[in-house]
């Protein structure tokens, strides 16, 4: 029965031109930045075609300018230069312009850098964000969100007290800049989360986040457990070498103490 108290009260204009603007915003931004970006990646490409000779623009040959064709050449033209350097004499000239690049001082470093990574990203063999991982930073009781790029390994992992892995922490909101940390193996936590859905939710600073991959952050407890094993193994290790540099002293001794009661037999 409806009486006058549940009746579904009217909405006023001001609350109904609110909805409709909301609504609105949430169908036309997002459109909005997709024709932008797609646009203006567009427009590098089509300048981009400016370093090819005159006889492979289509410009030259078109009446009218044809938006997202630089596109288009593009991946045909990298395509070609991909299939010519699998053959013998592509992988010649492609070595040949490696030596060279890497012998120029301060080109080398930006050549290496680019090449390091684009073969992280785009190498099958190679993954380049392993998964989503959680640690405090930038100190005790924050929590960020991460992606471990892999294990420490060399000079860096002989000097730590501890396994250690690395981890890139992108900005909000543009995940592409970001940091480079090193953080104790133990006091990272791995997340379930999908590498999209995590920058998904970096992008929008946790505006959004997937429900089926929310975070729950360890208490304190937890966390105070994890930080004091971590501890107690670091310690167990500096012991660990503590004990044999002494051995190594230990049997060192000796050996001067007899060398030095050897009598001299020389004239």
């Amino acid at each position: 029965m409806i009486t006058e108290h549940n009746r579904a009260r009217p909405v006023k204009p001001k609350g109904r031109f609110k909805r409709y603007f909301v609504t609105g915003l949430l169908v036309v931004v997002p459109l909005y930045i997709t024709v932008y970006v797609l646009f203006f990646v567009g427009g590098i490409m089509d300048n981009a075609m400016d370093f090819l000779p005159r006889f492979l623009r289509p410009h030259s040959y078109l009446p009218f300018h044809i938006p997202g064709l630089g596109i288009i050449v593009s991946v045909v033209v990298i395509s070609i230069v991909g299939m010519f350097a699998q053959n013998f004499i592509g992988r010649r000239l492609v070595g040949f312009s490696e030596r060279f690049m890497v012998k120029i001082p301060f080109v080398r470093v930006i050549y290496n850098a680019t090449k390091q990574f684009l073969d992280t990203f785009l190498n099958k063999g190679h993954q380049g964000f392993n998964k989503v991982v959680l640690f405090e930073f930038p100190r005790k009781g924050v929590w960020a969100l991460g992606f471990m790029t892999g294990e420490t390994k060399g000079e860096l992992k002989d000097r730590a007290a501890e396994p250690m892995i690395n981890i890139f922490l992108p900005t909000t909101p543009n995940p592409t800049s970001g940091f480079y940390i090193m953080v104790p193996k133990a006091e990272a936590i791995a997340l379930d989360m999908h590498i999209e859905d995590a920058f998904k939710v970096i992008m929008t600073g946790g505006i959004v986040v997937p429900e089926q991959f929310g975070v729950t952050l360890p208490d304190e407890d937890e966390a105070k457990r994890a930080a004091k094993k971590a501890a107690k193994k670091a310690a167990k290790k500096q012991t660990k070498k503590r004990e044999e540099k002494s051995e190594t002293k230990t049997e060192t001794e000796p050996e001067k103490a007899e060398t030095a009661a050897e009598p001299d037999t020389t004239e």
